[in-house]
């Protein structure tokens, strides 16, 4: 999705799948230590990088010279558009950092919200419950099949119980930890003078757990953001799961979309359990994710809510 709808890139699919194991190794040692050692967690990244900007600045250069046939302005158009809205054409290098940094901020943090989605999910079936619930009220699921027709933009954003179970996810686990601003007037905070020029970061995580608004932080209560309730709407910026100000995340209503596509597909078309006796250990670099992976079985449901056994006893399995 990152490759092809937010870029435009046509790469083949070979071609995609090799980039994509060089993309892991990358994102594997982002934040290795400084240490240019052969071997190194450090060298393997500057490589996987190396190699990764090769593959983009090929799909960069295809992209240019085809515009041919398109309706639409993706993100990497309006990235180099808005440099020329400004006098200053973007070079091929700060292209390719910017397609680079596009595409991590697209698949990384959306595979740690769709594990975290499916975890709690895991985790709470009182929850799921509810949400095949309110997707039978609204027409969506009916008699164990999603509905023809159904899926529609505005069908999806009338699921309110959805929007809250989403909401919460990204509360409890906010894929990034936080996110970096430059000082622009000097300014007091608790006494402290931060000066201009500086660079500062703030922390989602920690606001999300010091936020007065939210009680009991630390169970998972999609309630919470319910129209009795409405806890993120008490203050301007104790809830930023997408950041805040006038640099929020650019694709926080696809992020979201996509992480609703798939709980009403989860909900509707499959039983799903743990794999393995307990849940894995979260790690929080460099970004939420289970350590090793969440491994989980998942099982096809026919019409009537019964399994759809396969030809053997091995279930599909998946780690997600």
């Amino acid at each position: 999705m990152a490759i092809r709808v937010l870029l435009g890139f046509r790469i083949p699919d070979e071609e995609l799948n090799r980039l994509f194991e060089v993309y892991q190794q990358f994102v594997e040692n982002v934040f290795s230590l400084p240490v240019d050692l052969p071997f190194s967690g450090y060298r393997r990244g500057i490589r996987a990088r190396e190699t990764l900007q090769k593959g983009l600045e090929k799909a960069i250069q295809e992209k240019l010279q085809n515009t041919q046939g398109k309706d639409y302005a993706d993100a990497l158009d309006i990235l180099i558009e808005s440099g020329k809205e400004h006098g200053k054409e973007l070079t091929m290098q700060e292209l390719k950092d910017g397609t680079l940094e596009l595409i991590f901020a697209a698949y990384a943090t959306t595979a740690s919200a769709s594990t975290s989605l499916i975890m709690q999910l895991l985790k709470h079936p009182r929850v799921l419950e509810k949400l095949r619930e309110e997707l039978r009220s609204k027409g969506i699921l009916h008699n164990g099949c999603i509905c023809e027709g159904s899926l529609r933009l505005d069908n999806i954003n009338s699921l309110h119980y959805l929007d809250c179970v989403i909401k919460e996810v990204l509360r409890l686990f906010t894929p990034i930890s936080g996110g970096y601003r430059t000082v622009l007037q000097t300014f007091e905070l608790d006494g402290f003078q931060i000066p201009k020029g500086w660079s500062v970061m703030y922390s989602i995580r920690d606001t999300h757990d010091t936020a007065p608004v939210f009680k009991d932080v630390d169970i998972f209560d999609p309630d919470r953001f319910g129209q009795g309730r409405s806890e993120d709407k008490d203050g301007r910026f104790h809830y930023l799961p997408f950041g805040g100000g006038v640099r929020t995340c650019l694709g926080k209503h696809l992020a979201k979309l996509f992480l609703k596509a798939l709980a009403i597909e989860l909900a509707s078309t499959s039983r799903f359990e743990l794999a393995t006796r307990t849940f894995p250990k979260i790690t929080l670099v460099p970004v939420v994710h289970p350590v090793d992976g969440l491994k989980v079985k998942f099982f096809g449901l026919d019409s009537n809510q019964n399994e759809i056994l396969t030809g053997t006893d091995a279930m599909l399995g998946a780690t997600v």
